[in-house]
């Protein structure tokens, strides 16, 4: 019998379905693993969906996503990005922000391209990037710079086979953001080189401290080159809905609908009308990132009173990236023993590339009494270790 593809072969499961896995087997499990808002659906967002299911907006739309909501995000990206997308040919509506990433590679994308990734980072920047042929480049992030990506490490690791750099900020698995001196100096390189930016943004509202959110997109010279992915899926606690968008150039929107319309068609059609109310939900996404700021709060001030861990101050999403090098277990062994000994997921660290071992990701997308649950689960844990 033939043998399925080695596009396919080339990539393995995703590392965290494993630990819900495991975690099916367990009784009296807390979870701190999940990347999912423990929030409700903005009520305006619910029931625009069911007037539209009433309406019998549930046929296909255009393939580039119903007109009203490009508008509404071309809009919203000119007046908080600064990022100027025409509605008509310059943004697209897709199945959640992971379609946007998975078009955004394919795109751009030439068989043994190289593709700058940093590391620690979201599990599908790699695989997709393997899908499409290219060649993974990770590129460090170290806790002393609180995980930022910086842009000598960048320029360091660019080669003339280097097609584009992927950016994330806020972060998965840090919660970094990154700096806008940072960015400009991003921007320098990627012009210098001739480079793409696949700019992930996905968190964008989840920013504390009074930390500023910039778009690459919204430098000048930069516009062409950048493909911007976001969506609602985190900010407004809408993942099953599957929404997201992506804003970029003409030609590159185009080429993504070539695949687009053949993989998808059309992002789901209540879900995009269900979405224009996303402008009128601002007092409801203000409201869970206050609650996520308090709940990190909570976790980084905990993490740091328990013996042998160490924890840097997240500047956003919903996630703490733990250092638990003291405990001399790997990321892996150290997740597993505190599922089974403590009933406790986590992720652990080094899913999200090399430079996570030594880490495990912590999320703070549920209640505050799980956390403090979970967090003298993990100190008794941690005491037991040293026994």
């Amino acid at each position: 019998m033939k043998k399925i593809s080695d596009r396919v072969c080339k990539i393995g499961a995703s590392g965290i379905r494993k630990f819900f896995d495991l975690a099916q087997k367990e009784k009296d499990i807390i979870t701190l693993g999940i990347g999912e808002p423990d929030f409700d659906v903005p009520e305006k967002i619910k029931d625009r969906a069911i007037r539209a299911i009433e309406n019998s907006r549930n046929h296909y739309t255009s393939n580039y996503g119903i007109i009203e909501l490009r508008e509404k995000i071309s809009k919203k990206l000119r007046n908080r990005n600064k990022i100027f997308a025409a509605p008509e040919k310059e943004i697209l509506i897709t199945a959640g922000s992971s379609e946007g990433l998975d078009l955004a590679f394919r795109t751009i994308v030439n068989p043994d391209d190289e593709i700058l990734i940093p590391s620690p980072s979201y599990v599908s920047y790699i695989p997709t990037t393997l899908l499409s042929d290219g060649i993974p480049v990770v590129v460090p992030a170290y806790e002393k710079d609180e995980f930022r990506l910086l842009p000598e490490e960048i320029e360091k690791r660019i080669t003339k086979r280097t097609k584009c750099i992927v950016l994330a900020s806020p972060n998965n698995p840090t919660g970094a953001i990154l700096r806008r001196k940072d960015i400009e100096e991003i921007a320098d390189i990627a012009i210098k080189n001739d480079l793409f930016v696949i700019s992930d943004e996905l968190y964008e509202y989840l920013i504390y401290d009074n930390e500023e959110q910039f778009s690459i997109a919204s430098i000048p010279e930069m516009r062409e080159r950048t493909i911007t992915v976001n969506g609602f899926s985190k900010s407004y606690a809408m993942t099953g809905l599957r929404l997201g968008y992506v804003a970029a150039s003409e030609e590159i929107i185009e080429g993504m609908m070539k695949i687009h319309q053949y993989g998808m068609l059309c992002a789901p059609s209540v879900s995009q009308y269900a979405a224009l109310e996303f402008e009128n939900c601002e007092n409801d996404v203000k409201a869970m990132a206050e609650i996520y700021e308090l709940r990190r709060n909570l976790l980084y001030k905990r993490l740091n009173e328990i013996e042998n861990i160490s924890a840097v101050k997240p500047k956003g999403a919903f996630y703490i990236f733990p250092n638990i090098k003291q405990s001399r277990l790997s990321s892996e062994n150290f997740a597993e023993r505190l599922l089974k000994e403590a009933k406790v997921v986590v992720i652990p660290g080094n899913i999200f590339g090399k430079d996570g071992e030594g880490y495990v990701r912590i999320s703070y997308s549920t209640s505050t009494e799980n956390i403090e649950k979970a967090l003298e689960r993990i100190e008794k844990f941690m005491g037991n270790l040293r026994k």
